[in-house]
């Protein structure tokens, strides 16, 4: 085992360690002196708890997990029905559990569930394309089951991320380029239909998202993306207010602390999905674009285990990593720069919650995993601890 352990790659190590400096110290700036003071204590506290989840999972046997992907989607998605009739509700969603004081959000959870769930599918189909009543169907149906689940929670972030996943793995699974392009017309054609129906007949898509599928929460989502003129003042006050900020940090930013809109308490619990605020206007583009660089040199390197990997399982666990931690960045930060509707993502990494935090590190480890006993040939596997 250490042997293996000497095989850690260090540059991800030294990028987890940055990435959480970067997050202790947002999360200081914007919480210091205020009535959440100390949540950047918490935060460490999760990170401590993330890097021992990295380093366990780093070396367990990932084959393990696959090994047993259908039992462990089983329990997430009877979780996550769970949460439907016992769940807290946080900011219009239907989303956390109570465990003693702590608040943990199975939806997050379960974008691991389903990435293990699809690559164990996806290990058992011989080498040829995909085909679509004998791969795509079935998998597909494997994340809209908790698709459907969480966006009756009104949890549409989570629940979006769910089919990204599906998308990045039925694209490295070898769906055919015919299929392929068909389902881009689709969901092309479906995307284009929603906002042109929502820009050009609002009081009708309104009144069908809010009284007839009692999806009210949705539209103070997608005014102030598609129509900030219609938007109201407490929709679209922390978009507003988050441009102001990330345009009023310039090139090197106002300086660390001293953000006029983030110090002014003018963004709400910016510490969670709205951190980006914070990091572009006290540290300016160059701060952004360090942010940027990190989460590429991160995805950088998990590619290039995927590519290394002998085994099949391990480069399907490391996309739909990426196709995760790829959606959570681009959509969290697309919300506040007005490229994408806001919808409660956090800011992998960054933002404040231990869930989050937990679920993300342990990816890293299990992607981690991958590169220590990805070398081994299938028969290497070591017999299963525990029998279902």
């Amino acid at each position: 085992m250490l042997q293996r352990f000497k095989k850690i790659d260090g540059v991800i190590v030294v990028v987890l360690i940055m990435l959480m400096v970067i997050s202790i110290l947002s999360i200081y700036s914007v919480t210091h002196g205020r009535k959440d003071d100390g949540m950047h204590i918490q935060m460490l506290k999760w990170y401590g708890l993330g890097f021992i989840a990295f380093i366990v999972l780093s070396l367990f046997d990932y084959r393990l997990l696959v090994k047993y992907a259908k039992y462990i989607y089983i329990l997430g998605v009877g979780v996550l029905v769970l949460v439907s009739f016992v769940g807290k509700v946080k900011n219009g969603a239907r989303g956390w559990l109570g465990v003693g004081d702590l608040s943990i959000q199975p939806a997050e959870l379960f974008k691991l569930i389903l990435i293990l769930a699809l690559a164990a599918l996806l290990v058992r189909k011989n080498k040829s394309e995909l085909q679509i009543w004998r791969d795509v169907v079935p998998l597909s149906l494997v994340a809209l089951l908790p698709f459907a689940v969480v966006i009756s929670q009104n949890d549409l972030g989570n629940a979006l991320s769910y089919m990204v996943i599906l998308v990045g793995l039925l694209w490295i699974g070898g769906i055919k380029w015919s299929h392929a392009l068909i389902g881009l017309i689709i969901a092309g054609g479906a995307t284009f239909g929603f906002i042109y129906s929502y820009i050009n007949y609002h009081e009708q898509m309104t009144g069908f998202l809010s009284e007839t599928i009692g999806r009210k929460h949705f539209v103070a989502r997608f005014d102030p993306w598609l129509v900030p003129e219609l938007a109201s003042n407490d929709d679209s006050y922390q978009t507003r207010n988050a441009k102001i900020a990330i345009a009023s940090g310039g090139l090197s930013g106002e300086g660390y602390m001293k953000g006029g809109s983030v110090q002014s308490n003018k963004i709400p619990v910016i510490y969670s999905d709205a951190i980006f605020a914070q990091i572009a206007e006290e540290f300016g583009f160059l701060g952004a674009a360090l942010l940027l660089l990190l989460f590429f040199i991160l995805i950088h390197r998990m590619i290039l285990i995927a590519l290394e990997c002998k085994e099949r399982a391990g480069p399907y666990l490391i996309i739909g990593i990426v196709a995760m931690l790829l959606y959570q960045i681009l959509e969290n930060i697309g919300a506040y720069i007005g490229l994408m509707p806001l919808t409660g993502i956090t800011l992998p990494f960054i933002s404040y919650g231990g869930t989050s935090v937990l679920i993300n590190m342990a990816s890293m480890g299990i992607a981690m995993s991958v590169l220590l006993y990805g070398q081994d040939v299938e028969e290497d596997l070591p017999a299963p601890a525990l029998h279902f």
